[in-house]
Order: C-alpha cells, then structure tokens, then sequence
C-alpha cells in the first residue's frame, strides 16, 4: 500500500476536525440536546465494539459472541478506578468539550488503559485454548465466556469482593468524563488501528487465514499467531468501548452486558457488511439512532416493545435484498485501501510481460 502523501493526510485531517467541530457547534447551539447526545455517543460506542468484532469476524473469518464479556470488563474495571479516585480530586474547569483538570483526566485515560489491558489479558489467556476450536464451536466458546462475566457481575460485590461494584442492583457514584471529544477522538483512533493493521502485511496475512486456512497454513503463515492477534485487539477494543460507556451514564448493570445482547455487534457487523470498516460504523450510528432514538421519540409508549419487531423485521428484509450488507465489502474516504498511481498500473496493464524482461535482462 502506498502511503500517504502530506496533502491527503492533511485534507483527511480538515475533513476529521470539520466533523467533530459542526456536531460540537450543534451541541453548544442546543440543536443536538439531552436526548440525543447520549444516543450519538452510544452509536460511536458500538462503532468500537463492532469494528473490534468486524476484525476478529468479518476479517478473520472468526465467528464470535464474546464482544460484550470484554466489553463489561472493561467497563466495570475503569469505572472501578475512577470511583475509588475521582472524589479525591477536584472537579474540572470545563470550557466547552474541554477538561483542564490534569489529574482527573489523567485518572481517566489510566481507567481506560487498565480497561483496555484486562480485556486484551482475558482474551489472550481465553483464546490460548478456544482458538484451536472450528468457526461453530469458537462461537458456542465465546457465548459462553459472555455468559460467565454476566454471572459475575451479578455477583461483583460478593464473588469478586468489590461491594463498590454493587453486583445485581448496579454500580453507581461513576464519575460521567466521557464527552463528544473524547467519543470522537477514540473512534478516529480505532478506525485508524485497524486500517493501518488491515493494509500491513499482518493484515493481509489475518485476511489469508480467513480465507483459507489450510494454504495460509502451507504457504508458512502461523494461523494460530493472526488468530490470536485479531482475537486480543478485537477484545481490546471492546474493553475501550466498555470505558468509554461506563463513564457516559455514570452507571453500570449487569444487564447492559446480558449475553442475548452480544447479537447486537453482530447484527451491526453483518449489517454494514462483513469485511467493510465504514458498514460498521454506518451501521451502528443507524443502530442507535433509529432503535434507541427515533423509535423512542416517534412511537407512543404502548407501542413501544414494537420497535423491536419492526427492527427485526427490517433486517430480515436486508438480509434477503442484500445478503452481503449495505456495504459489502466496500470503503469509503480514508478507509480505501490506496491504489497505484495510474501510469504504473496501465504499464503493467500493457505490458504484462514486463518485469520478467527485466528481471532476466
């Protein structure tokens, strides 16, 4: 892949500050309120959850349900942390989406890495002996670790012994530092994590495991290694996500993290389109706007549990006139993989007979 020259990183770096200062101005001017905030903020927070799932299953041909067990790892741990903390230090100087006080925001960015760092742990101890295990199975494997963290968090303040934590009636007194900037700025880095991961040679040698195993294997790539390495930053990311909401509600439960809710990623993955960063995000922006928003707004209150049956619906219906999702495998924007420069491909395109002269001349 060739890289990018200083022009195009700067464009795509105007393009990346015009969008989050037109939300910001939005926010400031009220357009974008109470109501709608948090659900823009949760929709970038799937994004994460679902581009670490899209890594491990769109790209690497892994079937997985355990994106919500790291992603409750990584909510309870960084929320354990900011709790135990934050009352210790001064509350922040906010000037619009920004914090000057040091130490707390400090204390948040070390929540978030211990976050991001047990659920990368978890996954690579888990994964050691469920990797071995065929696509069917791996699934079965992983739902069932989901299960079991939702088990202890339930259990969180007599099993594990943080009372903090408060097991089935959920964790309260977490500090909300999670804003719009922060939202933003974590999902630019994810998406450029695994762009950058996905067009190195360790990204193609992820895609050729997904492909075919058994000549990745014999052409000498280590399947077990990219398994691993798609599986631990997938988990991480879900570990972030989980941070990032724990301090956006300032409140965890248990059944934010329930099992049947690990189908939710993979619904927005399979949504977007298997294998395409921007489906995902597509997707999981339209997630939450359209079932945890618009249907809120727009539907009456006994009409309400209907959301979900239009929401199945829905997806059954995009699932028979566009199997492969909205996306497929497209990308849009930054997320393109690079072509050749144009005279290079059309000499190769006319000549292709080319490079063997040469290489015997």
């Amino acid at each position: 892949m060739k890289p990018w020259g200083k022009s195009e990183r700067n464009f795509w770096l105007v393009v990346g500050l015009a969008v989050y200062a037109t939300v910001q101005v939005l926010i400031n001017a009220g357009v974008i309120n109470a109501f709608w905030l948090p659900i823009i903020e949760l929709g970038a927070v799937m994004a994460i959850i679902s581009l670490g799932l899209n890594l491990i299953y769109g790209f690497n041909g892994q079937f997985s349900l355990g994106q919500f067990g790291f992603y409750a790892i990584g909510a309870y741990a960084s929320a354990d942390i900011t709790w135990r903390f934050a009352d210790q230090m001064k509350a922040p100087l906010e000037l619009g989406p920004f914090s000057f006080d040091l130490g707390l925001t400090a204390i948040y960015l070390i929540a978030l890495g211990v976050g991001v760092a047990l659920s990368a742990l978890s996954a690579f101890l888990f994964g050691l002996p469920v990797l071995k295990l065929g696509s069917d199975y791996f699934g079965i494997a992983t739902l069932g670790w989901t299960m079991m963290i939702y088990v202890l968090a339930n259990n969180s303040d007599t099993i594990l012994g943080f009372p903090e934590m408060k097991g089935a009636r959920g964790m309260v007194g977490i500090p909300p530092l999670t804003n719009w900037t922060w939202v933003f700025l974590f999902l630019v880095l994810s998406l450029l994590l695994v762009r950058n991961l996905l067009y190195s040679s360790a990204g193609r040698a992820i895609l050729s495991v997904r492909e075919d195993e058994t000549a990745a294997k014999a052409m000498g790539i280590d399947v077990a290694r990219y398994k691993t390495i798609s599986f631990v930053i997938g988990a991480a990311l879900a570990g972030l996500a989980g941070g990032i909401y724990a301090h956006l509600y300032a409140f965890l439960h248990p059944s934010i993290f329930h099992f049947i809710k690990s189908f939710d990623p993979m619904i927005i993955v399979v949504f977007g389109g298997l294998g395409s960063m921007t489906g995902t995000v597509l997707a999981a922006f339209a997630w939450a706007l359209l079932l945890q928003g618009a249907a809120p707004a727009v539907l009456p209150a006994d009409l309400l549990e209907w959301r979900y049956v239009l929401y199945a619906i829905t997806l059954v219906v995009v699932m028979l006139v566009r199997s492969q999702g909205l996306m497929g495998g497209q990308e849009w924007g930054f997320l393109k993989r690079k072509a050749p420069p144009l005279r290079q491909a059309a000499a190769v395109t006319s000549d292709p007979g080319a490079e063997v002269k040469r290489g015997n001349g």
